[in-house]
């Protein structure tokens, strides 16, 4: 798998409660790929509070401690939000291809965002795979995206 990502840093994963069953499936599968993946929680399927899990995949990714970030919620938009509190995390909430390909080239994202209730596993899968595989475009882009931090 080509990336336009640091796979020799791991891969930082977290979700509440609604994205453990995928969370799970995941960090699998990726391994299987040969990848490493970093395990944020949630560690069981119990009741959490999102944002215990998406700001240490976000630090994680803000500190270069890992190569991107994966986060999953119900909807996705809870622990997206909350990973863009964080300066320099570009998180991205993605529910179709042309979405994960297109915040990759035009929003340099460094956090891809899952909706667990609304995807099927294989798809959230082939949502990664794009995400990985394509690369930031720069040029007019790279400007805008210079513009998104506050400080």
């Amino acid at each position: 798998m080509s990336s336009s990502f640091d796979l020799s840093k791991p891969i930082a994963i977290g979700s509440d409660h609604a994205g453990f069953d995928y969370k799970v499936e995941l960090i699998k599968w990726l391994n299987q790929k040969g990848l490493q993946v970093q395990d944020m929680g949630v560690y069981e399927n119990k009741s959490v509070d999102y944002p215990d899990y998406a700001h240490p995949v976000a630090t994680s990714v803000e500190k270069s401690e890992s190569a991107f970030g994966i986060l999953l919620c119900g909807t996705g938009n809870g622990v997206c939000m909350t990973a863009n509190k964080h300066q320099n995390i570009r998180a991205a909430m993605c529910w179709e291809s042309d979405v994960a390909k297109l915040v990759r080239q035009h929003n340099d994202a460094n956090i891809i965002c899952l909706p667990a209730r609304f995807i099927a596993l294989e798809f959230a899968k082939s949502l990664i795979e794009i995400f990985i595989e394509t690369g930031f475009e720069g040029g007019r882009h790279a400007r805008r995206v210079d513009k998104i931090a506050c400080a």
